[in-house]
């Protein structure tokens, strides 16, 4: 009993020292990435204009997303007119996180290349990074109002159903659609 106790101490020191090491190293292999700041899926979905997680806010308080409107299209009983309307929104949502996804990819590509030439300067990388962060706010912004343009297409009864659909139903009480869908910002800002 002895002998098992002490190898389960050590077994668990070892997966401990493991663990701290893992913790300090966690950008460990990621210095051979073309874009060290991002993975290669990170620059598909941007360029492909993916939202990320970027529309959570909206997401999870009962305003869908287009894109799985459209998936969904059948089970939620969208009319025509509802669903050519969330083609267009999702067409004016793509257009703008598409190009505002690549622009992210291209100056993260230039932040690389200056790190990694041995040429970063204050001036410049203040200047990229203020760009980058203009650039994730575009892109964010395309996803997050598209959903909320979706409160005025559809009913808060097919709303009720997404949410029902994606499971977010299991939330707080309170968590349920308002009676009516509030009025949205119709324009996608380019």
């Amino acid at each position: 009993m002895k002998q098992f106790s002490t190898s389960c101490i050590g077994i668990f020191a070892l997966l401990c020292v493991a663990s701290a090491f893992a913790a300090d190293t966690p950008y460990a292999g990621q210095q051979t990435r073309t874009i060290k700041a991002l993975s290669d899926q990170e620059v598909t979905d941007y360029v492909e204009g993916r939202g990320m997680g970027s529309s959570k806010a909206a997401e999870l308080n009962h305003y869908p997303g287009p894109a799985h409107v459209l998936a969904d299209s059948s089970r939620l009983e969208l009319s025509d007119r509802q669903r050519t309307r969330t083609q267009t929104v999702f067409d004016a949502m793509s257009a703008v996180a598409k190009r505002s996804g690549a622009a992210i990819v291209a100056k993260e590509a230039e932040l690389d290349a200056l790190y990694a030439s041995g040429r970063a300067a204050p001036d410049a990388i203040k200047r990229l990074v203020t760009e980058l962060s203009r650039l994730q706010a575009e892109f964010r912004y395309a996803h997050l109002s598209a959903h909320l343009a979706m409160r005025t297409i559809l009913t808060p009864d097919q709303i009720a159903k997404y949410d029902e659909m994606r499971g977010y139903t299991a939330t707080a009480p309170d968590a349920s659609p308002p009676a009516e869908a509030a009025p949205a910002h119709q324009h996608m800002h380019h």
